[in-house]
């Protein structure tokens, strides 16, 4: 990974990430009525320590511009239409645009340091400081529907810790269109069940095929199985065990795209969860890209290696149009843009 001109060794990534907790944030961003608390929990304290350094310690972290314009850009639809009762209320839209404004204006590389909060007892880690950076996220991330990821970096003798701020599509999902519950290897919305009996008969048809294509149903499932039976990857082609997964996210995703079959690719589950979270993309030329973000030792167990040519993948202009988008919105990883 190349920063500022220097070559960065990804030595580690932390286990876990950490969702954005309503506490945390700045006043307009809160769903709650308190005040809140400028530390943030990010795990069992004894792993915590063995990532940043051990008992007591205070870590150099990095953001880069270029995430937080990215974020940014993600949660765009959020921060217009909001799925939650923010304390900014109208007033977000222009938050938006305002804190684009601040990140424009941010240097490349922002650093801060954060420190172990020794003085609580427990099993649970946190960590707080007052700079600037740090205070940035807060200002930026909105709860519940955000995460932050770790990932330690070293260059020769020099360690920092990079922090990424990530959209959580799939809660932002639940959050519009009710929990979802698993079933026969789909996720399917409570509600859509729960579609109002009576009136218009065909907006209730486009209502049902719309909730259904989330979880691989209806048209939606079926075109995609037309054109390619199987998963492009393992070569799996028992339909029971293959998924409809959403290229552009369903949350994000006008009601043709979300029935558009060429927003999507048939996959196995494992395929299906890794690309739906963002920790593999696909390049115009049908190589994987792999995301830092999971330990090379997990790559080897699923048995994938990254650049891996498949000829399978059911390329075409109009699906390389939704992949651009999953590549500069949902992978998380960096891509040789000349792919």
């Amino acid at each position: 990974m190349i920063i500022d001109g220097k070559r960065f060794k990804v030595e580690n990534a932390y286990d876990t990430f950490t969702t954005v907790p309503d506490c945390w944030v700045t006043n307009r961003n809160k769903l709650g009525k308190g005040n809140g608390e400028a530390k943030i929990y990010l795990g069992n304290k004894q792993y915590m320590r063995e990532f940043y350094g051990g008992e007591g310690f205070a870590a150099k972290v990095i953001l880069l511009k270029s995430d937080l314009i990215a974020y940014m850009n993600a949660m765009k639809f959020e921060y217009m239409h909001p799925s939650q009762n923010y304390r900014g209320g109208e007033l977000m839209p222009s938050l938006w645009q305002e804190r684009m404004d601040k990140i424009l204006e941010a240097e490349d590389i922002i650093e801060f340091t954060i420190y172990d909060q020794t003085q609580i007892v427990g099993d649970r880690g946190y960590v707080n400081t007052s700079d600037p950076g740090y205070q940035l996220i807060r200002e930026l991330s909105l709860p519940l529907v955000s995460f932050i990821s770790a990932m330690e970096l070293r260059c020769r003798d020099k360690v920092v810790y990079y922090w990424k701020l990530f959209a959580d599509f799939d809660a932002i999902a639940e959050l519009k269109n009710g929990p979802l519950v698993f079933k026969y290897g789909h996720a399917e919305s409570i509600k859509s069940a729960e579609l109002p009996k009576g009136g218009d008969k065909k907006r209730e048809k486009k209502d049902f095929e719309i909730a259904s294509a989330r979880v691989g149903q209806g048209q939606y499932r079926e075109g995609l199985l037309q054109e390619c039976p199987y998963c492009p990857i393992t070569g799996i082609n028992d339909e029971r065990l293959l998924i409809a997964s959403h290229i552009k996210p369903w949350v994000l995703s006008d009601d043709r795209e979300k029935v558009d079959p060429k927003n999507g690719l048939i996959l196995s589950p494992v395929y299906d969860k890794l690309f739906d979270r963002g920790f593999i993309t696909f390049t115009n030329n049908r190589r994987i890209v792999l995301s830092n973000w999971i330990s090379p030792e997990n790559y080897r167990r699923i048995g994938v290696s990254d650049n891996k040519f498949f000829q399978r993948l059911p390329l075409d202009d109009e699906r390389c149009a939704y992949l651009d988008f999953h590549r500069q919105f949902v992978f998380k990883g960096i891509i040789d843009r000349s792919e």
